[in-house]
């Protein structure tokens, strides 16, 4: 039987926001405090929020807590919530810092949630968006040299 039910598990911790406080993140739940629930979720991977301004101190919550065996962290290095494009640096810092908590090979950096809210409603202009894409695959580029090496297959 296969250890994992799912193969990933989102988690948009701003939908657990409430009312019209919440959707901005001022009301947003902290990781830290759902972490534990995620964790008993049989996925593959875990989809984390850590790229957007809000987010982005939870690298925090895996300096005590440990990746189950066989799972993935996905944590998002790049933001769906700014037109602004993070700089490939940013990124790599973002991804080595997390995977010097949990193994750099239980990590692969993503985005933060979905640059769409709907098929028609979008965050950011398309154009941001593969910018957005285009500095997150530089980044894992850099992470990547510095994590495993110069021999790292980038």
């Amino acid at each position: 039987m296969p250890v994992h039910i799912l193969d990933s598990l989102g988690c948009c911790i701003a939908a657990l926001g409430a009312g019209p406080v919440g959707a901005c993140g001022a009301q947003v739940a902290d990781f830290g405090g759902v972490v534990d629930l995620v964790l008993k979720v049989k996925a593959g991977a875990y989809y984390i929020e850590m790229g957007n301004p809000r987010h982005e101190h939870e690298w925090l919550v895996w300096e005590g807590v440990k990746v189950p065996t066989g799972r993935k962290l996905i944590p998002g290095v790049i933001s769906h919530s700014t037109n602004v494009v993070e700089h490939p640096e940013l990124v790599a810092e973002r991804i080595v810092r997390i995977a010097k908590l949990v193994g750099r090979e239980n990590v692969m950096g993503g985005t933060d949630c979905g640059f769409a809210q709907t098929p028609l409603v979008k965050r950011v202009h398309p154009s941001i968006m593969w910018a957005k894409l285009e500095t997150l695959a530089a980044g894992a580029r850099l992470a990547s040299r510095e994590l495993w090496g110069r021999r790292a297959a980038c």
